[in-house]
């Protein structure tokens, strides 16, 4: 009987012993709750997670040195990983800022101040401290991602910080090196411990399942990736990503600085990020900027060319097949928000998987993590969540925080219609927006000068600078969805001119607390000179008149009862555009010009007081 006694004492242990550490492995493992990946006691402890640092192999040598280029790759993964061999899905940034960049400083920017089609005087280039050490290339991510049962990723971009290779914003190289970098997490690339020679790296602890994320340029290079149709890139969620340098240097063959960086353009962009070794930066600046770049960019015309249609990533999406995630701000005049629509609407031709999240802010904002989280949990764990079945866009709406979107069933709102609104003359004051065309034909003239802001002029009672032509005061909510357009006949009294629109609600909200959402609704650029296509510039003949036809960005706001809607057309916007010489004359032909904008319920949601 005391032996029996002993026998079950141990059995009791090993037992006890046996669901301890089953307990203990269970623990070091993803756990999933409501189709989101949980918070693992395990993973949180950072003084254990392993960080190490490699290279990359890819397949270009961007930099000409004869060698292929390695890019700079930094892991952060839990310990598991290794005490374990626990296999785990990767969340993978990457970006050209790591290392640093260039300071601000006089004359880095291009001149604006000069006439459309004429030369600007040589900027000043820069050199860009590097900064940095191994192992670590960046901390963004780790702490969202680790601690739920994931490794985060880091690598800098061609030519950035200890990556090899030349930047090219947009070039070839800069898809194809996160696609090498995932390539090795695959198995299918060779990666080193150092940047020549070296021994060679695995990543054994990859289950070969792949997200990308980042903002802004880093947003824009898991787009970048995308567009390879590299196997193992299962989900990409891009926050605020540039698509296009073209949309982002210029608007409809007019040259168009993003808004806060006046005089910006591809080439400052280069010499902004240009972190890389220094022994190899003249022979890149020689290749990549000063050839490549000053033939492309063509700042005298705006046009769009093969030098733009490289750098545009709608061109290149065919092999696309990572689900898509799209995040941007509706005010955001940095990357505007076409820049995401783009992009988001063509995956949704192609069936690829996609959502997309808006915000009424400017440039930034990720999605909630309840959101981000559902998409990675079901597209790198393979948990059948059902976010595919999820509502398709989410919304935040003006008085919400960015935490709580409200969701649609798409974006554009299905249920949105079209309106046409035509001009009815008011000059140097206010004209009218009315639902039907006046039987008068009327022309009316603005006279460019830049050194009146945009506001100024919306917000001014009488002024000859601009037209502006408003609703009556909205007699119920109405709400946008969509791309509002625009019709612009026009005469110019040179062969060149700006053209500036704005879409305002008014009055004017002056106040300390207004809002981001309470005054400019959207706005749009266009070059008169592009009246026939955006790849072909034609001299305007003074006083003949131009129809020109572009869109807006594209928004979705509510315009409260009692306010006014206002199409605002003027010349020269000292905050995005040129800056000519004031008194060019812009004289609009009323009768054919007119504004179109996408109103959930359509014209019987439109109610106005009166006309």
């Amino acid at each position: 009987m005391k032996i029996l006694r002993t026998y079950l004492s141990l059995a009791i242990i090993l037992v006890s012993h046996f669901f301890s550490y089953a307990q203990d492995t269970s623990i070091a493992k993803p756990m999933f709750k409501d189709g989101e990946a949980q918070l693992i006691p395990a993973f949180e402890d950072d003084t254990k997670w392993i960080r190490h640092d490699l290279w990359v192999e890819t397949e270009f040598d961007s930099d000409q040195d004869g060698s292929l280029d390695r890019m700079h790759v930094s892991v952060t993964r839990p310990e598991q990983t290794e005490t374990e061999q626990l296999k785990l899905p990767v969340i993978y940034v990457t970006s050209p800022y790591f290392a640093g960049v260039a300071p601000f400083v006089d004359g880095l920017f291009w001149n604006v101040k000069h006439e459309l089609g004429a030369t600007a005087e040589p900027r000043a280039q820069v050199e860009v401290t590097r900064t940095g050490e191994r192992p670590i290339i960046s901390n963004s991510h780790i702490k969202k991602w680790v601690p739920r049962g994931y490794i985060v990723v880091h690598s800098s971009s061609p030519g950035t910080g200890l990556s090899q290779g030349a930047p090219t914003v947009g070039g070839d190289n800069e898809s194809l090196a996160p696609k090498a970098v995932i390539d090795w997490l695959c198995g299918r690339a060779k990666g080193y411990s150092e940047p020549t020679g070296g021994e060679e790296v695995t990543a054994f602890w990859s289950t070969g399942k792949v997200g990308m994320t980042g903002t802004s340029y880093n947003g824009t290079l898991p787009l970048a990736a995308a567009t390879t149709g590299v196997e193992g890139l299962e989900a990409i969620i891009p926050i605020a990503p540039n698509t296009s340098y073209y949309h982002y240097y210029r608007s409809n063959g007019l040259v168009r600085s993003p808004g806060g960086y006046l005089g910006e353009d591809i080439d400052v962009l280069y010499d902004f990020i240009h972190s890389g070794d220094e022994s190899k930066r003249a022979g890149n600046n020689a290749r990549v900027r000063d050839t490549e770049m000053k033939k492309g960019m063509d700042r005298l015309t705006g046009d769009y060319n093969e030098f733009w249609a490289g750098r545009d990533y709608l061109n290149d999406m065919e092999p696309m097949k990572a689900a898509l995630l799209m995040a941007h701000g509706f005010n955001d005049w940095n990357v505007m928000p076409e820049h995401s629509y783009r992009i988001y609407k063509a995956a949704k031709e192609k069936g690829i998987p996609s959502q997309i999240y808006y915000h009424q802010d400017g440039h930034g904002g990720p999605p909630p993590i309840k959101l981000m989280n559902r998409w990675f949990t079901r597209y790198l764990h393979g948990v059948e969540n059902g976010v595919e079945n999820d509502a398709k866009a989410w919304i935040v709406r003006e008085n919400d925080t960015q935490e709580n979107p409200t969701s649609y069933a798409d974006y554009p709102n299905p249920a949105a219609e079209d309106i046409r609104l035509y001009l009815g003359a008011g000059a140097p004051e206010q004209g009218q927006l009315l639902l039907s065309k006046p039987a008068a034909k009327v022309t009316e003239t603005l006279v460019d000068n830049y050194s009146f802001s945009g506001e100024t002029l919306a917000k001014a009672e009488i002024t000859d600078h601009r037209l502006i032509y408003v609703t009556p005061k909205l007699a119920e909510d109405i709400h946008i969805s969509g791309t509002p357009k625009v019709t612009v006949t026009l005469a110019s009294s040179k062969p060149a001119a700006n053209l500036s629109v704005w879409l305002v609600s008014l009055p004017w909200n002056d106040s300390k607390n207004a809002k981001i959402t309470d005054n400019i609704i959207t706005r749009g650029w266009a070059d008169p000179q592009n009246y026939t296509s955006i790849t072909e510039s034609n001299p305007l003949v003074p006083g003949k008149f131009y129809t020109v036809n572009f869109d807006l960005m594209p928004d979705d706001q509510i315009i409260s009862k009692g306010q006014q809607i206002g199409l605002l057309i003027f010349s020269s916007d000292r905050e995005f555009t040129l800056w000519p010489a004031p008194g060019t004359e812009l004289t609009i032909d009323l009768d054919k010009t007119n504004l179109t904008i996408p109103i959930v319920g359509g014209r019987e949601a439109f109610k106005v007081d009166s006309y």
